[in-house]
């Protein structure tokens, strides 16, 4: 299959655009967070977080044709970006609410996230994760003391079990997605990026690029690109089967995915766009487009035979789209993010031999 791509252009596309808050339909009004919550964000969460590093390789410029810089959140506690709006998120609770405890539903990485949080800042948390969710972030989130509470993504509605938890228990709900505290420590991601690249680099910067599940990471970079690099494009990527940003954006209104797919990436299976992050990502996003299981797999080896890193498959996504030349560079330099690393050891082994 090839790469399925849709452009989201408009000659007005800016911070301007975007509403002050969105009625969500569970969770009541959100507000849509500024680049300015990005840099508080940045500045909250900076001692219990890991500045990841921002490197460049010439194997990945000559396959590219172009300078490349890969930003390592699998290199980030817990493996992932997620940390960033766990932190965040938890930070901001009051005495009273970090008493009762949070609530997190999450496929793996924003569980354990959340869960490692929480542990460090003596928080009850329980976490609903699906019943197919990979072995070592279940155990890593139970390893922090959460509570786990699992569901069938097929049949159950993580966000109406959520739900439910909460008015048995009186805690807070942190979501993936749907939570501007999350969102704007997302951002962070490429808040850092920016301020890494050397001189010069950032008004040379053609291509940024992210794994795209809910939208979340991608929603916080975008309101950091929109102020610091608004003549880069902004590409959110996703794998095939769960393309549902490359359909929202060509609809115009969020689509679901076909509850049949399939993926290796467990990281990415998010049912639709989450609702706030759709709300920031229709406006700002250059486009989105989708990879295969295939080509993920060739970027999962070309990252540790050639760069010696270690990715999982949603991590992995926006790699997979710049080998397989879904990404042009025109001679401009690209920011490209390995979100996440947690990939348990016989898939990896799997998508090695080429299985």
């Amino acid at each position: 299959m090839e790469a399925a791509v849709v452009n989201a252009e408009s000659e007005t596309r800016n911070a301007a655009l975007l509403p002050d808050t969105i009625a969500h339909e569970m969770l009541g009004t959100l507000r849509v967070p500024r680049f300015a919550d990005v840099q508080r964000a940045a500045q909250a969460i900076a001692p219990h977080v890991r500045r990841t590093p921002l490197l460049r390789w010439p194997a990945l410029d000559a396959r590219a044709g172009g300078p490349v810089w890969l930003k390592l959140e699998n290199l980030q506690l817990t493996g992932s970006f997620k940390v960033r709006g766990a932190f965040n998120a938890l930070l901001n609770l009051d005495p009273a609410q970090r008493r009762r405890g949070v609530v997190a539903y999450s496929t793996g990485n924003h569980g354990q996230a959340i869960a490692w949080a929480a542990a460090q800042l003596d928080i009850p948390a329980t976490i609903v994760m699906p019943v197919d969710a990979p072995r070592n972030k279940v155990a890593k989130a139970v390893a922090q003391g959460a509570r786990v509470v699992h569901y069938d993504r097929r049949h159950e509605s993580r966000e109406a079990i959520g739900m439910q938890l909460l008015a048995e228990t009186g805690a807070t709900l942190v979501p993936p997605g749907d939570h501007p505290d999350v969102l704007a420590a997302q951002g962070t991601v490429a808040l850092e990026a920016l301020e890494d690249l050397p001189a010069g680099e950032r008004e040379n910067l053609g291509v940024f690029a992210a794994p795209c599940g809910g939208g979340g990471l991608m929603a916080g970079c975008n309101l950091v690109l929109d102020a610091l690099s608004p003549g880069a494009q902004r590409v959110a990527v996703e794998p095939a089967g769960y393309d549902d940003t490359v359909r929202s954006l060509r609809s115009g209104r969020r689509e679901s995915n076909d509850p049949a797919a399939r993926t290796l990436c467990d990281a990415l299976q998010a049912a639709t766009p989450a609702e706030l992050p759709f709300a920031i990502n229709q406006p700002l996003l250059s486009s989105a487009l989708a990879v295969t299981d295939a080509q993920v797999g060739q970027a999962m080896r070309f990252a540790l035979e050639e760069l010696r890193i270690v990715a999982e498959p949603g991590g992995s996504v926006a790699l997979a789209a710049l080998l397989a030349g879904c990404l042009q560079l025109d001679g401009r330099s690209a920011v490209i993010v390995v979100s996440g690393g947690n990939v348990d050891l016989p898939l990896l082994q799997s998508v090695l031999a080429g299985h």
